[in-house]
């Protein structure tokens, strides 16, 4: 797909990005990690690793090989970074699935009263804020995906273009028509915009879905603000 029909629709399927032995090394790195942190949150439906990027020792390099370096200078260009980054592991039997929402917060590392910063919350140390819908509309997201992923196992549902529309209440008279299943073979990545319409089911087979999803954006945050996770990447 090219970079034109991606801020059209407001995603695209990449497969073949990463080899089954990437994949195997980034696995083993995950399960080597000091699950001790607090950012590391497991429950019977979820098992999550918030600041993956930065709190997992080694896994920079496995992530950001020569295809997935190509795809971010392609797809997004030189200027922009890492600003936040989760693992998400949906076990077999779970029951987990989440409604039809926009990504509209972003990870900093304090609170500060700012024009346009609003809706702020903190969780074990971690602020988050809605910016500016100029700062929303210049992040992209890649979501990395370890296994194969399709509606059976949670795969994302997405209404194409309606990240074109701002920030907007969900409705479901829009979603009947438009609604697409975004299957991703395991290796692959799925690129989206956070104001991109997004949902998933819970799991329906006993396949497992673990995704890495890392957020980039090219824009510096006002004085005194800073991205929690900011990386070159």
């Amino acid at each position: 797909m090219s970079t034109e029909q991606l801020h059209t629709n407001g995603y695209t399927v990449i497969n073949g990005i990463f080899t089954h032995q990437e994949i195997g090394l980034i696995s083993e790195s995950i399960f080597q990690a000091d699950s001790s942190k607090s950012t590391f949150r497991k429950t019977k439906d979820l098992f999550a690793i918030r600041q993956f990027v930065k709190g997992i020792p080694g896994i920079k390099p496995l992530i950001f090989n020569e295809k997935m370096n190509a795809i971010v200078c392609k797809y997004f260009g030189k200027d922009y970074f890492i600003v936040k980054s989760i693992y998400f592991d949906k076990p077999e039997d779970s029951n987990w699935f989440v409604a039809w929402h926009q990504d509209l917060t972003i990870s900093v590392h304090k609170k500060l009263d700012l024009p346009g910063f609003g809706s702020w919350t903190v969780k074990q140390d971690q602020y988050s804020v809605q910016p500016p819908l100029g700062v929303l509309e210049n992040i992209f997201t890649i979501r990395i995906h370890l296994d194969d992923t399709d509606e059976k196992n949670g795969a994302l549902r997405v209404i194409p273009g309606s990240h074109l529309k701002g920030i907007q209440r969900y409705s479901p008279d829009e979603s009947k028509h438009k609604e697409e299943v975004c299957n991703v073979q395991s290796g692959g990545i799925m690129i989206m915009r956070p104001l991109l319409l997004h949902a998933s089911n819970r799991t329906k087979n006993t396949s497992r879905r673990r995704v890495i999803h890392i957020e980039f954006c090219n824009l510096h945050l006002p004085e005194g603000l800073n991205w929690a996770e900011f990386q070159a990447s």
